[in-house]
């Protein structure tokens, strides 16, 4: 099927653009504006709108000639993020770091970029500079791409983008469930919304903290959505605590007794009876960096039986709340299998009365908390002995049942996406490979792309 393909360099394909970094002497550069695309954005999207910082029109006027436009193909060209590949969806502006193509020729922008994005390695095999590889605006320019007629370039990029997509529609799915479970946390246990109301209802004094949300309930208690056996579980009143005001017959406890904390090690990579054949998941903090979802379902190296003796934790089972506690601090995520750790991670097994997600759910909300309590000259680490007497908020257990009632289908269904994800992913990346060398071909190119 199909015709001949071609080879072709990127220059001939059209505009290569270097990013640029506005200087420091202008004066509000960064604010609401323009995305800003840096390396540390490539996160796993294909597709990149939200950035971590934006360009305000006095940080576009001094880089402006860098400007790419939307479906523009962004490749990182230096360091270890060299050959990380990503599309702009809308006119964006880069930093030094990242070279683009804006395809200005005939041919399909969606196939450059999945030919681009596996070209990591040729990449960096064409970088100058041993300490710092560099691939230069030259160099990415002349880097040479295979392609087909432009029929079969977008047959192509309708199979792999439809399977994008799908990945793409999950993870927002995720975020979603996310948000909601952090929301109803953040009601129940921060802004303690169901104790203000039934604290109205009855009464009863209102702590000054919570003023505005019981002006709220006063000028419409409908605004209150909780149906009433779920509001007959909560106080209608407030106590003192350590936390300060909480809501009456709820207890306050180091975590550290609320939950069983664990380390990690590492064993000695010396030596091969430890590593070599082994089957156990070993995480690290570097498994949990790129996380999409906070659920982890596979780790990158494993360890024999061997290992695993090594490890005065040994493995831990399934349903641990998982925290990097340096390098860096703040990585979270829930163990779908039994798994050994390093010393990067605190595992925080949740066996006793506080359930996990409730607990998964209190560490992202006390980061900031946690993190003031790290030490370390040469990187931040919180240490097991100062994480352990950080107080958590211990409610009723009737209340962390409904919480877990509300909360339990969501990371279910959170993890459910996640393995979907994982398959669709593998299905991805095993034709990718083949598809943009010709070694497998698509019938029907004129149907598919038609359809695209």
């Amino acid at each position: 099927m199909g015709g001949e393909w071609s080879l072709k360099t990127l220059n001939q394909l059209g505009r290569i653009v270097t990013g640029r970094t506005p200087p420091s002497s202008v004066l509000n550069a960064f604010g609401k504006g323009i995305p800003f695309v840096t390396p540390s954005d490539f996160d796993g999207r294909r597709d990149i709108s939200v950035t971590a910082r934006e360009l305000t029109k006095q940080g576009l006027a001094v880089v402006e000639r860098a400007t790419i436009s939307e479906g523009s193909v962004m490749v990182s060209c230096i360091g270890s993020d060299m050959g990380k590949a990503a599309r702009a969806t809308r006119a964006s502006i880069t930093n030094q770091q990242i070279n683009s193509i804006v395809v200005e020729s005939e041919d399909d922008p969606l196939f450059v970029y999945y030919n681009l994005s596996n070209r990591k390695e040729e990449f960096r095999s064409a970088a100058s500079g041993s300490a710092q590889p560099i691939l230069n605006k030259s160099a990415f320019g002349n880097f040479q791409i295979k392609v087909p007629p432009l029929s079969e370039q977008r047959a192509i990029a309708h199979v792999l983008g439809s399977l994008d997509d799908k990945i793409e529609l999950n993870r927002q799915m995720n975020r979603t469930l996310e948000q909601m479970a952090q929301a109803l946390f953040k009601s129940w246990f921060i802004d303690f919304d169901p104790v203000v109301y039934n604290a109205i209802q009855a009464g009863n004094h209102v702590p000054e903290r919570f003023q505005a949300t019981a002006e709220r309930y006063r000028q419409n208690p409908e605004v209150q959505t909780l149906p009433q056996h779920i509001l007959e579980l909560f106080s209608d009143r407030f106590e003192d605590s350590e936390l300060g005001k909480i809501p009456a017959g709820w207890g306050v406890k180091p975590i550290g007794d609320s939950v069983n904390c664990v380390g990690g090690a590492t064993p000695s990579t010396k030596k091969t009876e430890f590593w070599e054949g082994g089957t156990n998941s070993f995480l690290t903090p570097k498994d949990m960096s790129s996380l999409v979802s906070p659920v982890i379902t596979d780790t990158s190296r494993h360890i024999t039986d061997a290992g695993v003796e090594k490890i005065s934790s040994k493995r831990i089972p399934s349903g641990a709340v998982m925290f990097s506690s340096r390098a860096p601090i703040g990585y979270l995520g829930i163990n779908e299998m039994p798994t050994s750790i390093n010393q990067g991670v605190i595992a925080m097994i949740c066996d006793g009365e506080l359930p996990n997600h409730y607990v998964l759910l209190w560490t992202m909300a006390n980061m900031e908390l946690i993190k003031s309590k790290a030490g370390g000259t040469t990187f931040a680490e919180i240490s097991k002995k100062n994480f352990r007497p950080i107080n958590v908020l211990v409610p009723e257990q009737r209340v962390l049942t409904a919480f877990t009632g509300q909360v339990e289908p969501m990371y279910t269904q959170i993890s459910e996406n996640v393995f979907a994800n994982g398959a669709l992913i593998d299905t991805r990346d095993t034709l990718l490979p083949k598809l943009i060398s010709g070694e497998m071909r698509i019938p029907d190119t004129e149907k598919l792309s038609e359809g695209s």
